[in-house]
């Protein structure tokens, strides 16, 4: 089991700006008095949204907001691999590489990665546009290989696609989501066929083979 720690490198202090400051106090509101503690994960997302990752002086922020003892919002943090404990690039990439998307090719997914981006993961773009990361499974595996850029998921990827991607977002386009290969969802490839093989309306899924 990998063990998940703060980056080293820390900012002097964190506050949400006053937009957040009211989402954080209508979560806490959903929540009867000495409940706040439930609102701990959506404060720090908000946080995360913020700051694009959590960071020391947000946890002990949350922790003051809630009345929370500090190591239990660190657990929070530290436990949920969707908050990102370094800092990151402007758009995260995050890559699965689990099974079905290995499968099918995920491998040139990671490398395009490797070459527009960093050589490793976890590190932030010389320009500021990227960080990448390698992820468990992200329930797309019908459509992969896949990856997912801040909420949008990318799918049936392969390197020059992948690596077409990254360079739009580069140049400031925001690419829609969804498969890179022109089908609709995660209908067949070639498009939706069931309803027109005809043996299911001439009866012939459910005739007998004929005797050898």
């Amino acid at each position: 089991m990998s063990v998940r720690r703060l980056s080293a490198d820390q900012p002097a202090s964190f506050a949400f700006n006053d937009a957040n400051a009211v989402r954080c106090e209508r979560e806490i509101a959903k929540y009867p008095q000495g409940r706040q503690a439930s609102a701990v994960i959506a404060l720090l997302w908000i946080g995360q949204e913020q700051e694009g990752w959590v960071t020391k002086p947000m946890i002990e922020a949350v922790a003051k907001m809630l009345a929370m003892p500090y190591i239990r919002v660190l657990e929070v943090a530290t436990f949920y691999t969707m908050f990102n404990l370094e800092p990151v690039g402007e758009h995260l990439v995050q890559v699965c590489t689990t099974t079905p998307c290995w499968l099918r090719g995920s491998d040139d997914v990671v490398a395009a990665c490797k070459k527009h981006i960093a050589a490793a993961p976890h590190t932030v773009s010389a320009d500021g546009k990227f960080s990448w990361m390698e992820v468990e499974c992200l329930g797309a595996c019908v459509n992969a290989p896949m990856l997912q850029i801040g909420k949008d998921f990318y799918e049936d990827l392969d390197g020059p696609k992948t690596e077409a991607l990254l360079e739009a977002f580069r140049s400031g386009q925001t690419p829609k989501p969804g498969a890179g290969n022109g089908r609709h969802t995660s209908e067949p490839e070639g498009g939706a066929l069931t309803l027109k093989d005809p043996q299911l309306y001439n009866g012939g899924y459910n005739r007998k083979p004929e005797a050898p």
